[in-house]
C-alpha cells in the first residue's frame, strides 16, 4: 500500500521533476564548460537521470503489469543502458526529453478538448425554484424534478429543459445550435437547459432534468465520439502492440551482433512510436470539437471516415429542402355545399397533426365542427373517419382510388395543374364523391441553392430528393434547386428500399432528413443526417445531428470530415516518416545520437499534435 502511494507521489511531481532536471542538465553544462569540474558535470546528469527516469519507470513497470510493452519500457531500458555504459549525458537529456515532451503533449492535447470544456463550463449549476408559499429559492440544480416551476432572470441560464409559463426574452442559444443570434421566448415557447436569458425574465415549467436535457444528452454524445475509436485507432493500437516488442527485439539482436550497446539502446529510442499511437486521436479530437462548438454532432470517429468519402447525398423534401411550413395556395370546390364541406374538412384534420392539416386549418380559420367517429389513419395516404352517416376520405390521389373515389375530367385537369405548379394536394371526398380540392405550397428554405453548389464542390456528385409528396411538387423543387434525381408519392419505408437499391450501386450515401418520419433511411444509409433542434429522435437515430436545423450548417459538417480524414493521414505519413528517417540516419550517418533521436521523437509527436489542433480552426469558406 505505501509502494503504491509512493508511486502516485511520483507521478503527480512530474513536471517539478522535469524543472529540476532542466536545473540539473544546466548545472552540469555550466560546470564542465565554465569551471571544467567533471565531478560536478557527471554527478548533476547522474542526479538528473535518477530524478528523470524514476516516473518512466512507473509508468513501465505499470504497463508491464497489464502486458503491455510501453514506449516508457523502450525509454527505461535506453535509460539504464546509457547509465551502464556511463554516457550520463545521453540519459540525463533522454529522460529530460521524454518528460518535457509529455508535459507539452498534456498541454496542447487539453486545447484540443477545449471545445468540450467549454460545454461542461455553460452546464447549469443551480436554479430558482418555487416552493409551497411561492417563493423561488435557489437549489443545486440535480434538486430540480420534472413539473417544478423556476424563474430565470437576465443574465442568467437556463437551468433545464422547459415551457415558458410566464414572462418573454431573448435567449442565446448557441451552447445547443452553435448560432449566436438571440431567440424571442415568449409563453409556450420551449427553452434548452445551458442556453443564457440575455434580457427580460421568464417563468418555466421544467420538462426534462438533468442528463436527460438536450444539452446534457449533447455533452454525452461528444464525449462518447471523442472516446470512440476508429478501425484507423483500432489497427494501429493492434499495429503498436506487436511494434513495440518488435523494436526491443530489434535492439537486442544488434547488440548481440554488434556488441555496441550505444547502438542498440539508440534504436529503441529511435522506434519510439508516440507520434503514430497519438496522431489518429487528435485529429478525431479536434474534428468532434470544431463541430461541437458550430452546432454539429458528430458521432464518432467511424462516422467521420464514412462522411469524408460520401458521394451521394439524398434529402427529404419537407421541413429539409423546404421551411416545413406549408400554406393553401390553390383550391377547387365540385359541389354547392362548401360551408358543410369545409367544416368536415377542419373536423377531421383536427385529428391530425401533419404539416398539410395544419395548413387547412389555417386557411379554413373559423368553422363549425362536428364529431367525429371511427378515425383511421391510412399510412402514407391521409385519414378515413365518420362524421354522423357520412364517410369521409382526406388525402391525396392513393387514398382517393383506395376508397374508390371517381374523378371526373375537370378534377384530373385540376389536379394534373396544381401538380405542375408544385403543391402538395388534399382531395376530400363525402361518401365516395370528391367535393373539394387544395393545392398546398411550401417555401424553399432560403439559402439552400448555395448550400447544395457547395455541396457539389466539396466533391457530392449526386443529390437526390425523395418524398411522399406527389411527383409534380417534388420535380418543382429539384428544378429550382438543380438536384440529380427526384421521386416523389414514397413511403417512408420505399426510401429506405431505394437508398438499399443505391447502396448497392457502389455509392456512399448520407440521408438527409428531419429525424421523425425518416428514421427507417436515417438508420439504413451509411451516414445519417438529422435536420432537427434536437430531439429525441433526431439524436439517437442518425450519425450526424444539425443542431439548429440549419443547413447552411451542412457544407460545414462535411468539409469538416473531409479536413480530418485528410489530418488523419498527413499525421500517421509524418509518424511513420519521422522514425524511417531517423533509423536511415542512424545506419547511414555519423551525426545521429540517442538525445538527437529522442528530441527528434518528441518534436515529431507535438507537430502532429499540433497539425490536428488546426482542426479546431476550421471554418467552411463557400
Amino acid at each position: 500500500m505505501e509502494g503504491i502511494k509512493i508511486q502516485r507521489y511520483i507521478l503527480s511531481q512530474k513536471n517539478p521533476i522535469t524543472l529540476l532536471s532542466a536545473i540539473l542538465i544546466a548545472l552540469a553544462f555550466f560546470g564542465r564548460f565554465f569551471l571544467n569540474n567533471m565531478f560536478i558535470f557527471n554527478w548533476a546528469l547522474i542526479v538528473a537521470s535518477i530524478l528523470g527516469v524514476a516516473p518512466i519507470v512507473i509508468q513501465a513497470y505499470q504497463a508491464l503489469k497489464v502486458k503491455v510493452v510501453s514506449i516508457d519500457v523502450l525509454v527505461t531500458i535506453a535509460v539504464i543502458g546509457a547509465v551502464l555504459i556511463q554516457n550520463y549525458e545521453e540519459s540525463a537529456i533522454v529522460t529530460f526529453l521524454f518528460l518535457f515532451g509529455s508535459y507539452l503533449e498534456q498541454r496542447t492535447l487539453n486545447k484540443t478538448r477545449s471545445a468540450i470544456k467549454e460545454l461542461t463550463e455553460l452546464a447549469p449549476e443551480s436554479a430558482l425554484k418555487q416552493i409551497e408559499d411561492g417563493e423561488f429559492v435557489e437549489v443545486d440544480v440535480d434538486d430540480v424534478d420534472e413539473g417544478d416551476i423556476l424563474l430565470v432572470k437576465t443574465g442568467a441560464k437556463v437551468p433545464v429543459d422547459g415551457t415558458v409559463l410566464a414572462g418573454e426574452g431573448h435567449i442565446n442559444e448557441a451552447s445547443i445550435t452553435g448560432e449566436s443570434v438571440p431567440v424571442s421566448k415568449k409563453i409556450d415557447s420551449k427553452v434548452f437547459a445551458g442556453t443564457i436569458l440575455e434580457n427580460g425574465t421568464i417563468r418555466i415549467q421544467a420538462d426534462r432534468v438533468g442528463e436527460d436535457t438536450t444539452f446534457g444528452r449533447i455533452i454525452e454524445l461528444v464525449e462518447e465520439a471523442q472516446d470512440s475509436k476508429s478501425e484507423a485507432e483500432r489497427f494501429i493500437d493492434r499495429f503498436s502492440k506487436y511494434y513495440t516488442p518488435a523494436v526491443l527485439v530489434l535492439g537486442f539482436i544488434v547488440l548481440l551482433f554488434s556488441k555496441d550497446m550505444e547502438l542498440a539502446i539508440t534504436i529503441l529510442v529511435l522506434g519510439c512510436p508516440g507520434a503514430l499511437v497519438i496522431g489518429v486521436p487528435v485529429s478525431n479530437v479536434a474534428g468532434i470539437g470544431n463541430g461541437a462548438r458550430h452546432g454539429i454532432l458528430l458521432k464518432g470517429s467511424e462516422v467521420i471516415n464514412d462522411f469524408s468519402i460520401v458521394d451521394t447525398i439524398v434529402f427529404d423534401k419537407t421541413g429539409t429542402l423546404t421551411v416545413g411550413n406549408p400554406e393553401v395556395a390553390e383550391k377547387e370546390f365540385y359541389g354547392n355545399n362548401r360551408e358543410e364541406i369545409l367544416g368536415y374538412l377542419a373536423s377531421v384534420e383536427r385529428e391530425s397533426d401533419h404539416p398539410l392539416a395544419k395548413a387547412v386549418l389555417q386557411d379554413i380559420g373559423e368553422t363549425t365542427f362536428s364529431t367525429v367517429e371511427e378515425t383511421e389513419v391510412v399510412k402514407g395516404a391521409g385519414i378515413v373517419a365518420k362524421i354522423g352517416i357520412h364517410r369521409i376520405a382526406v388525402g391525396n390521389i392513393a387514398l382517393m382510388e383506395k376508397e374508390n373515389v371517381t374523378l371526373s375530367e375537370k378534377a384530373k385537369k385540376d389536379v394534373k395543374r396544381f401538380e405542375n405548379n408544385g403543391n402538395s394536394l388534399v382531395l376530400t371526398a363525402v361518401d365516395g364523391e370528391l367535393k373539394a380540392l387544395m393545392g398546398i405550397r411550401d417555401q424553399i428554405r432560403p439559402g439552400v441553392k448555395k448550400v447544395l453548389q457547395n455541396l457539389k464542390k466539396l466533391g457530392v456528385q449526386n443529390l437526390v430528393v425523395l418524398s411522399g409528396d406527389n411527383q409534380g411538387t417534388v420535380d418543382v423543387v429539384a428544378r429550382e434547386l438543380g438536384l440529380t434525381e427526384a421521386h416523389g408519392h414514397m413511403l417512408p419505408e420505399e426510401k429506405s428500399a431505394y437508398i438499399e437499391k443505391m447502396q448497392a450501386t457502389g455509392q456512399m450515401i448520407a440521408f438527409v432528413g428531419d429525424g421523425v418520419n425518416d428514421s427507417p433511411s436515417l438508420a439504413i444509409a451509411d451516414i445519417g443526417i438529422a435536420m432537427g433542434s434536437g430531439t429525441d429522435v433526431a439524436i439517437e437515430t442518425s450519425d450526424v445531428v444539425l443542431m439548429n436545423s440549419d443547413f447552411s450548417r451542412l457544407p460545414h459538417a462535411l468539409g469538416l470530415t473531409k479536413s480530418t480524414a485528410r489530418n488523419m493521414k498527413q499525421n500517421i505519413a509524418i509518424a511513420v516518416g519521422v522514425v524511417l528517417v531517423l533509423l536511415a540516419s542512424l545506419l547511414f550517418s555519423e551525426w545521429m545520437n540517442m538525445s538527437i533521436g529522442m528530441l527528434v521523437h518528441e518534436a515529431s509527436i507535438l507537430i502532429v499534435i499540433l497539425n490536428g489542433m488546426r482542426l479546431l480552426r476550421y471554418r467552411f469558406r463557400g
